[in-house]
Parts: structure tokens; C-alpha cells; sequence
């Protein structure tokens, strides 16, 4: 555990793959002391899920980090109570299962309230737990289909919709819920009790989406002259040798890329100012040919000092291996180079939040499953039951 703002804070982590872990992984790296549950065998799907080293993946390593596993059969009796003992000592409880599924078990909110009035039972579900979409299975591309993040990056020329090639659905969902787990937390420190926060997927695709990519779904009044993202017409520009963006938001900025590229005609009335290059496309269309004409005579190198020179917002297109060799990267300390137990030598982003009095850290490695069911056994006053449990199967 990291000396981070959550330090004293225990979490019962019932979730399993992307989005629930991922929450419970960046509160772990804020000081929460998290048991994650697995099931005896198999554990987490997300440790057989995509790039792996001795039967661990990049993504549970990622997800699962600074957290301590204990394998329990929740299908059992004995299972269910060890569980629900861990919850009554939680002050934190997240499961991202369908609706009524941790009821059933008997380890839900109603369940665990009854034991632990205080506890933030948070349930992170697909459609949430009302509407007729309720018992759908939401897997990360269901949700970016029908929160709209396909057809946002529809191809402009045929229309067809694409899909982001990352759990973008999964990791805002995450990220939304860490957001409402802390908040809930501050509201019981401030004597407002415990309760039971419910987020779906659904929700968080569509509230984040809609920040800046649905204007005229939004401005209902709106002529619909404009598309409904105002990012929509930005596109990568190439070079002798690779890609960048540039992204010319002001008039300084669109003065500034010209000039560094020799593009003249910038400082023509009809497109000097955003509302005249709003209403004067087809002027300012051949400027930007000539702009990206321009720019694939130069390297990025080159590139790279002109657009400094004219303070123009830009990037070049980096892929990750180039990022974490990046000048910048390396300055910040970016990146974190650990050796895991079971992966051997690994490399993860820091956590983003900077602290200066309570700093977050990545510490300790993602368990292996069961890795620590002995030790979590013994805090819960139960060590000399471990044995029979485990010949009954109950936990390995």
C-alpha cells in the first residue's frame, strides 16, 4: 500500500475483467488496502485475456495491481460466509456483475448492509439494473455501439461505423466509478451514513461521449449545420518520415501552422478569424491542402522546431513502445519498470493523480489467484480452519 489519500480504507473487490478491477486497482494505488475474491481454479477471466508470461496477462497485471487474492468458492455456503465476513469489515464493496447475481448469492447490498450499515456497496453493471436492457450480457463493444462511440468514429467518407480498438466503455466506466466511490466516502465522513451506489455502463459511455461529440443532440434549437462533434474535421498529418497532429483552435494557432509550413494565404479576411473560416469553407479548403502538401516535405524533426517556434498545439503520432521513450516520458518518470513474482520484468504507467502530501504509488504486484487466501484467512480469525476449508474445496 502507498501512503495515498485512501490509506486506511478497505475494499472488498468482487469484480471481475476490466471495469470493476480497473476502479479498484487506481484506489489501491491511493493507499486502499483491496482483497480481490476469485473463484478457486480459474480466477479473474481477465488474467487469460491478451498478451501473457507465465499464465499472467498484461491486462489483469495492469488491473489487479497492489491487491491481495484470496480463492473462495461463492457457490458454497462456507464460501458465502467467509465473503460476508470480509464485507462486514469493508468500508468499500464493488462488484460489476448483472443485476441480482450478487443477491442470489446472498453477498448483495441488502446482505451486506445488514452486517455493515456503513459500507459503499458500488454495483457497476451493463444497462443497469432497470429498463428492459437490464439482464443484457454488455460486453465493451456493445456498449460503445449503443452509446454512440461507433458512429462517432464512423468513417467520414462511407459512414461505416467503427469501433475504438481499446475497451474505451470498460476503463470510463472505471474511471466514472472511482469518481462516485470517493464521493459516496466523503459523504459518510461527513455522518451521511452508508449506501449502495449503482452506475451502468450504458450511463457512463453516454454521459462522457455527449461532453463534446452530440452539440446538436444537445442545442435542440441548433440548425444542424455543423457536425455534432466539433473535433470531427481534425486529421493526422504526415511527414517525410511519420505522423503528427496539429490542432489550430485559435487564430494565433492557425496563423502559426501556416507559418511554419511556408503555407501563405492565412491572413486572407475570409478565413483569418474562426467565425469567417466557419462560414468560408471553401476558401479556407485549398489553405489546408497546401498545409498538408507542405508538411510531407519536412521530417518530424524538423516539424518539431518549427511548431515550437510559433507555439502551435501539436504532437507527433507516437506509438506506445515510442512513448516510453520519449523525452518528456522519461523526464516525468511516466513510466515504472517493476520485476513481478510470476511476469517477470514489467512496465506500467505511474498512477496519473500527483498528490504532493498523500502521494499515490503502483506497489506491490498483481497476486497470484489464492495468493494470499492463507494471510487473509488468519486476519479474519480463522486460520485454523484453513485446512478443512481447502480439503472441502471451499478455498485454495
Amino acid at each position: 500500500m502507498s501512503d495515498g489519500p485512501m490509506q486506511g480504507i478497505k475494499i472488498l473487490d468482487l469484480s471481475i475483467a476490466l471495469t470493476g478491477p480497473y476502479a479498484a486497482s487506481l484506489l489501491a494505488d491511493q493507499g486502499a488496502d483491496v482483497i480481490k475474491v476469485e473463484r478457486p481454479g480459474i480466477g479473474d477471466i481477465a488474467r487469460f485475456v491478451g498478451v501473457m508470461v507465465n499464465g499472467m496477462s498484461a491486462l489483469y497485471l495492469v488491473c489487479n495491481r497492489g491487491k491481495r487474492s484470496i480463492a473462495v468458492d461463492m457457490q458454497s455456503p462456507e464460501g458465502v460466509e467467509i465473503v460476508r465476513q470480509l464485507a462486514a469489515e469493508a468500508d468499500i464493496v464493488i462488484e460489476n456483475f448483472r443485476p441480482g447475481v450478487m443477491d442470489r448469492l446472498g453477498v448483495g447490498y441488502d446482505d451486506v448492509k445488514a452486517d455493515n450499515p456503513d459500507v459503499i456497496y458500488a454495483s457497476l453493471s451493463g444497462f443497469g439494473d432497470e429498463g428492459p436492457y437490464r439482464d443484457r450480457s454488455a460486453y465493451d463493444t456493445v456498449m460503445q455501439a449503443y452509446g454512440g462511440v461507433a458512429v462517432n468514429q464512423a468513417d467520414p467518407e462511407d459512414g461505416v461505423p467503427t469501433f475504438l480498438r481499446q475497451t474505451v466503455a470498460d476503463k470510463v466506466t472505471a474511471l466514472y466509478a472511482t469518481q462516485a466511490i470517493t464521493a459516496a466516502l466523503f459523504a459518510r465522513e461527513r455522518g451521511r451514513g452508508g449506501q449502495h451506489v449503482k452506475m451502468s455502463m450504458a450511463d457512463a459511455v453516454v454521459s462522457f461521449l455527449w461532453a463534446d461529440a452530440a452539440g446538436n443532440e444537445v442545442m435542440l434549437d441548433a440548425d444542424g449545420s455543423q457536425a455534432s462533434s466539433f473535433v470531427a474535421g481534425f486529421q493526422p498529418m504526415r511527414f517525410l518520415d511519420g505522423w503528427g497532429i496539429v490542432t489550430p483552435t485559435s487564430d494565433h494557432d492557425f496563423a502559426g501552422m501556416c507559418k511554419a509550413l511556408d503555407v501563405e494565404g492565412w491572413d486572407d479576411p475570409r478565413i483569418a478569424t474562426v467565425g469567417e473560416r466557419i462560414k468560408n469553407r471553401d476558401v479556407l479548403a485549398p489553405v489546408m491542402d497546401m498545409v498538408y502538401a507542405m508538411a510531407a516535405n519536412v521530417t518530424m524533426e524538423e516539424a518539431t522546431v518549427r511548431f515550437e517556434r510559433e507555439r502551435v498545439p501539436f504532437s507527433m503520432i507516437l506509438t506506445p513502445d515510442q512513448l516510453t521513450r520519449d523525452a518528456h516520458a522519461v523526464a516525468v518518470g511516466m513510466f515504472v519498470e517493476q520485476d513481478h513474482h510470476v511476469a517477470g520484468r514489467t512496465r506500467m504507467p505511474r498512477h496519473p493523480a500527483n498528490f504532493t502530501s498523500t502521494p499515490a504509488a503502483l506497489t506491490g504486484g498483481s497476486p497470484a489467484l489464492g495468493e494470499h487466501t492463507d494471510e487473509i484467512l488468519t486476519e479474519l480469525g480463522r486460520g485454523d480452519e484453513i485446512a478443512a476449508l481447502r480439503e472441502k474445496a471451499v478455498v485454495t
